[in-house]
């Protein structure tokens, strides 16, 4: 795709985040975005956020909120600006200082690390796009969230978010869930969790259809950076309904990159360096009062599996498998799938686990190819939210170890498994993640000692 990067950001020289509309009825903030290419197409993709009974009116007219909506609209524009790569990106619709250009260029660089290298583009992280900021700050006053309580907590419907509820039930906060365009999962993780209904935000997000022509047309195509449009959309409701907290449930997991050897990471917005710098642009520029952690940063995805085959109440209900969210089904073939099926392996059964996703994955020679990214014989992970490499190991040796010792026969990937060199490199440290405790977090103390108390026995790892 190298010669369709460099034919159209020839032929389509400039994007134009232009404007945006905000507007409040009695309950609802609807919110339309304006980006236009020129020669190729305009598009308007909106958002709408529900809005708690308390609302002031007026509220399209607070700065502070200006400032979070227009930011939104700065992480919008990438999946737009993504269908023809212009080499020159104009914001018209608000001001940034030179240090927050910097701040977007290396979330758009980093965030389209995979979009890049899965269409074989080879994009300079200095020349790839030059951003250039024409508009005003919004007039009035900051006016920073006053509250003192409160965690607003994403939901996506797998495993990792259903252990984040679980674990601030004991913190004592009142709980609200947040949703992007519901789901049967997302809904019945909520339901599961024992939520209150009111306390369940649900919010729109719609693409513009003229996105998905172009694409359809032959236009570029791929992953940007989700996790950062959950970010700002979050803080944006926790800033409506006035809450102190939003608690994500990004692991240490996330940091590892997805190719051997390169910055390349698909989940480069659920990292912690991404988590750190949203953190301090937010407080920086913008000011909500509202503060943005991963309650599982400090966790691997193998501790957080440990604690999930704990909640029998989700088993049956959660749901991660992209190939599958159309349809809200494990498709029992992909590598999000394998993945999660590896994982908890150690800590369920292979016949429940067979239950739970509809498939024997681990007997399928059909999944021998995504089985060898995951432990590693392959220089690429496989583009999806999974684990490191190591853990994977963990895991898979552990299952091995239990499997023998009750009598079990090995499934057809384990047997092979066993008889690599990596089994014999792996075995030994099959038990490295059991307490694993990455110090580089965002916890306030109270939510760390919760985490400790919970997952370490009351006392963290030296």
């Amino acid at each position: 795709m190298q010669k369709t990067y460099e034919s159209c950001r020839k032929d389509y020289p400039v994007f134009y985040y232009t404007d945006y509309e905000a507007a409040q009825t009695e309950d609802g903030l609807s919110v339309t975005y304006h980006f236009d290419v020129p020669g190729l197409s305009s598009f308007a993709p909106s958002w709408r956020f529900p809005l708690p009974a308390s609302a002031p009116a007026g509220l399209t007219e607070d700065r502070t909120l200006r400032k979070l909506l227009f930011s939104l609209g700065m992480v919008e524009l990438v999946s737009y600006w993504k269908i023809a790569c212009p080499p020159e990106v104009l914001v018209q619709a608000g001001a940034l200082d030179e240090e927050q250009l910097r701040w977007w260029k290396k979330l758009y660089y980093q965030g389209l690390g995979e979009f890049f290298y899965t269409n074989g583009i080879d994009a300079d992280p200095d020349t790839f796009m030059t951003l250039t900021a024409e508009g005003t700050l919004p007039a009035g006053e900051d006016r920073p969230a006053s509250a003192l309580s409160g965690c607003l907590i994403p939901v996506g419907g797998g495993k990792d978010s259903a252990c984040t509820i679980e674990l601030l039930k004991k913190s004592g906060q009142p709980l609200y869930s947040y949703i992007i365009n519901p789901r049967g999962a997302t809904l019945a993780t909520v339901d599961a969790a024992g939520l209150p209904s009111d306390r369940s935000v649900h919010v729109r997000r719609t693409l513009d259809s003229r996105m998905l022509d172009l694409n359809r047309q032959g236009f570029l195509n791929g992953h940007t950076p989700f996790s950062a449009l959950v970010a700002f959309s979050s803080v944006i409701t926790a800033y409506l309904y006035g809450l102190k907290y939003v608690a994500l449930s990004n692991e240490s997991s996330a940091n590892e990159s997805t190719v051997v050897g390169s910055s390349v990471n698909h989940q480069y917005s659920k990292s912690f360096e991404f988590e750190r710098d949203f953190h301090e642009y937010e407080k920086r520029f913008i000011g909500s009062g509202v503060y943005y952690f991963s309650m599982l940063r400090p966790l691997s995805e193998f501790q957080i599996a440990s604690y999930f085959a704990g909640m029998p109440a989700y088993h049956d209900i959660f749901r991660s498998c992209n190939a599958g969210s159309k349809q809200d089904v494990w498709c029992g073939h992909c590598p999000k799938c394998l993945f999660v099926f590896l994982i908890l392996s150690p800590f369920l059964s292979h016949k429940r686990l067979a239950e739970i996703f509809g498939a024997d994955m681990l007997n399928d020679e059909t999944m021998a190819d995504c089985f060898e990214k995951l432990i590693g014989l392959q220089n690429e992970k496989p583009f999806e939210c999974v684990g490191s490499v190591s853990e994977v190991n963990a895991a898979v040796c552990l299952t091995i170890e239990r499997m023998e010792r009750d009598g079990e026969p090995l499934p057809l990937l384990f047997s092979r498994y066993k008889e690599l060199p990596l089994f014999a490199e792996s075995f030994p440290r099959r038990r490295d993640y059991e307490r694993y405790y990455d110090r580089e977090h965002l916890l306030p103390e109270s939510f760390l000692k919760l985490l400790a108390d919970e997952c370490y026995g009351g006392n963290l790892p030296c």
